[in-house]
């Protein structure tokens, strides 16, 4: 038994005719009816009925019929892998994100590319947002998802794409007067104590300067009791009616164990988070090109 009379096999049970079977793989009827019976004395029966008009598969060439598909189907695989790996994809891709990000779409990303380049070890990185623009440049990560925290747009050495606008939510717990509310603006939220969720370490950068901004054209400078960029520790103050805090959509699975929190949406054309994706210029990996060709654009 060989892969070609497989595929023979496979092609005269889908046209249900020898003749159009050999002109479909572009030999001749003699040579494939000669391959197919050399087959069926292989496995010791007969796979067609070829007193029948269409020919027909027995009862034996149906059950086999699957089999040769997935035997087929597994080879495909195997060489596609094998050619992957020849031609170098394969190795590590270190990604880093910013932190909360692992709640967003990114597992399904790394999910899928992994099933289809499983010879590349992906290496996970959890940071805030100074550290990833910092990492990246020194070369410590392939690629990061991030805010723009740093303006990392003005590095000359990296190539940056948006890959979403993710919505922002207000974080209120259960009994506060707005928790009813269908949609806030941040003018309804002048006389609240804010937890400010921010994307950077040292809590004043770039993404806090633009946040902060957004409080002051709405008319008033937010009373802050807390700036962190540690989403769980956020929503638990939340939970115990220390204040309120405005995060990303992706937060939403964190209200668990946080019984008490619920999210309304934010209204205004600026308010939603901007991810980027960033990798260096210089970075030749294969793994890295084939990794942002099946990354959405935002």
């Amino acid at each position: 038994m060989n892969l070609n009379q497989l595929r023979y096999f496979v092609s005269v049970a889908e046209n249900e005719s020898f003749t159009k079977a050999a002109m479909s793989q572009y030999i001749s009827q003699t040579a494939i009816t000669q391959q197919i019976r050399s087959l069926e004395e292989t496995v010791g029966a007969k796979l067609f009925d070829r007193n029948s008009r269409p020919v027909s598969l027995t009862p034996a060439g149906k059950v086999f019929l699957k089999e040769a598909r997935e035997i087929l189907g597994r080879m495909d695989v195997a060489l596609s892998r094998i050619r992957e790996a020849s031609t170098g994809l394969e190795g590590e891709l270190r990604l880093g994100y910013t932190k909360g990000y692992e709640h967003s779409d990114l597992p399904r990303y790394l999910r899928g590319f992994h099933q289809e380049y499983p010879n590349v070890l992906l290496l996970c990185y959890r940071c805030d947002t100074d550290m990833l623009a910092s990492g990246l440049l020194n070369g410590e990560y392939d690629v990061i998802f991030t805010w723009d925290s740093t303006n990392i747009r003005q590095e000359e050495a990296l190539e940056l794409r948006v890959i979403e606008h993710v919505p922002l939510r207000v974080a209120l717990y259960a009994e506060h007067p707005l928790a009813r509310r269908t949609e806030l603006s941040r003018k309804d939220l002048k006389q609240e104590n804010i937890l400010f969720m921010s994307p950077s370490g040292t809590g004043n950068s770039f993404g806090d300067a633009f946040y902060i901004s957004l409080y002051q054209q709405a008319g008033y400078q937010p009373n802050i009791l807390l700036r962190s960029n540690d989403m769980e520790s956020i929503l638990m103050m939340v939970a115990a009616e220390e204040g309120i805090s405005i995060v990303p959509e992706y937060s939403h699975p964190w209200d668990i164990g946080t019984e008490n929190v619920v999210f309304i949406p934010l209204s205004g054309e600026d308010e939603t988070e901007e991810i980027l994706i960033a990798w260096r210029k210089d970075n030749d990996s294969p793994a890295l090109r084939h990794f942002l060709q099946k990354l959405p654009n935002g």
